[in-house]
C-alpha cells in the first residue's frame, strides 16, 4: 500500500506537480481516512454496537488550490470500493432514483438509494460540494446520515466552509441540521493556499485565439484538458425559476460555444449566475458582430461586461483580434469598450486577485 505523502512526494519528484505548504498541511488527514478504511472492521460482538465508521473529510478554499487534483490523488491510493464523482452530478442522479422509485410507489425512496448507493462503495469522493436547489437541500440531510450510518465515508471538496452552503436558501432552516451532520461526522479543513495553480498553468499563455477553427479548437483543447483533468459533465444554474445548463463544466469552470451563451434568449440575470457560478470560462466560436447579428452582439457585451466585473478568467476563440469583432454597424462604437476588456482580459494576471 502506497500512502498519501509517498503518492504526493513521487508525484513531485516527478515533476507533474509543485510542492505547495498548504495542499501538504491536508495530506494527513487523507492519509488518516485512506488508512481507517483499509483496516480490517472490527468483528461485532453480541454485547458491542457496531463501531462507529471513520470520519469523513470536509475540504474547502478558493477555486485553483489544488482540491480536485489532491481528491484524484487521494481516490489513486484507496485499496477499497470508492466512486469519484462531482457532487451536482450525483444529486442528480439521485433525484431521478428519487422521482423512479415514487412513480413505483415506494413510500420513502431515500432510504433504498442511500442504501444502494452504501453497497456499492466504501468511500464517496465528491468534487465541489455547493448547495443551491431547495430539492437537493431538502434531502441531503437525510441522505448522507443513511449513507453515513450504513459505513460510506465521504471525502468532498467545497469552495465554502460548511456554514456558508445554502447560505440565503429558501427554507434554510430546515437545512441547518445537515451543516450539523457534517461538522460532527467529518473533519473540516481549510486549503489556505495564497498559490492559484490555476492561474499558474494560464501565466503567459495565450487565451484568445484568432481565427477560430480547427486550430484553435486544437489548442483550447490541451488547456481544457489540463485544467480539467479530463473531466466535465453538465452543471445547472437556476435563475428566477428557470434552468440555465452549462453543458461542460468542472470544478468551478465551463466551457461553451458563442452560441449556446449569446445566440440563445439570455439576459442580464443568466449572465451574472454563469460569472459568480464559474471562475474560468471558455467561450469558442466567437463570430465577426454586425447589424445582421446586432441581438447576440448585445448579448455577447453584457456577458462579457459580468464576467469582468467578477474577475473570471476568460480563454476564448474568434473571427478576428477584439478591435476587429465589430467594426460596422449600431453598436460599433459602443464595443470599442468590450474590445478594450476583452484586451485586459488576456493580462497574465488577470482574476487572480479574487480566484
Amino acid at each position: 500500500m502506497t500512502s498519501v505523502q509517498d503518492t504526493y512526494d513521487s508525484r513531485v519528484a516527478a515533476g507533474t506537480l509543485k510542492r505547495d505548504e498548504a495542499q501538504l498541511g491536508v495530506l494527513p488527514e487523507l492519509e488518516r481516512v485512506r488508512a481507517e478504511v483499509a483496516a480490517p472492521a472490527p468483528k461485532k460482538g453480541f454485547f458491542r454496537k457496531a463501531p462507529e465508521p471513520p470520519k469523513g473529510l470536509y475540504i474547502w478554499g478558493g477555486v485553483g488550490r489544488g482540491k480536485s487534483m489532491l481528491m484524484d490523488l487521494f481516490v489513486d491510493t484507496l485499496e477499497v470500493p470508492a466512486r469519484r464523482v462531482h457532487f451536482h452530478a450525483f444529486m442528480q442522479e439521485v433525484q431521478g432514483e428519487i422521482h423512479k422509485l415514487r412513480k413505483q410507489g415506494v413510500e420513502d425512496p431515500i432510504k433504498p438509494v442511500a442504501q444502494a448507493v452504501s453497497d456499492a462503495v466504501r468511500v464517496l469522493a465528491f468534487d465541489e460540494m455547493q448547495i443551491t436547489d431547495i430539492a437537493d437541500a431538502m434531502i441531503v440531510g437525510r441522505l448522507f446520515e443513511q449513507m453515513m450510518a450504513a459505513g460510506t465515508v465521504i471525502v468532498t471538496t467545497s469552495n465554502r466552509v460548511p456554514d456558508d452552503l445554502y447560505k440565503d436558501g429558501l427554507n434554510r432552516g430546515l437545512f441547518l441540521p445537515f451543516i450539523a451532520l457534517l461538522k460532527e461526522k467529518m473533519v473540516v479543513h481549510e486549503l489556505a493556499s495564497e498559490r492559484d495553480h490555476r492561474q499558474d498553468r494560464l501565466s503567459g499563455e495565450t487565451v484568445f485565439f484568432t481565427p477560430a477553427g480547427a486550430e484553435s479548437r486544437k489548442a483550447i483543447d490541451l488547456i481544457w484538458d489540463e485544467l480539467s483533468h479530463g473531466r466535465d459533465a453538465p452543471h445547472t444554474l437556476h435563475v428566477k425559476g428557470r434552468d440555465l445548463v452549462l453543458e461542460r463544466y468542472s470544478n468551478g469552470m465551463a466551457r461553451a460555444t458563442f452560441y449556446q451563451l449569446c445566440g440563445q434568449m439570455l439576459g442580464p440575470g443568466d449572465y451574472l449566475a454563469i460569472a459568480e457560478a464559474v471562475r474560468v470560462l471558455v467561450l469558442e466560436d466567437i463570430p465577426l458582430l454586425s447589424r445582421q447579428n446586432f441581438n447576440e452582439a448585445k448579448r455577447f457585451v453584457t456577458l462579457i461586461d459580468a464576467l469582468y466585473e467578477a474577475k473570471v478568467r476568460l480563454i476564448a476563440s474568434a473571427a478576428a483580434e477584439p478591435e476587429m469583432l465589430y467594426v460596422e454597424g449600431p453598436g460599433s462604437f459602443e464595443f470599442e469598450r468590450t474590445a478594450s476588456r476583452l484586451r485586459e482580459m488576456q493580462d497574465a494576471d488577470w482574476g487572480r486577485a479574487t480566484a
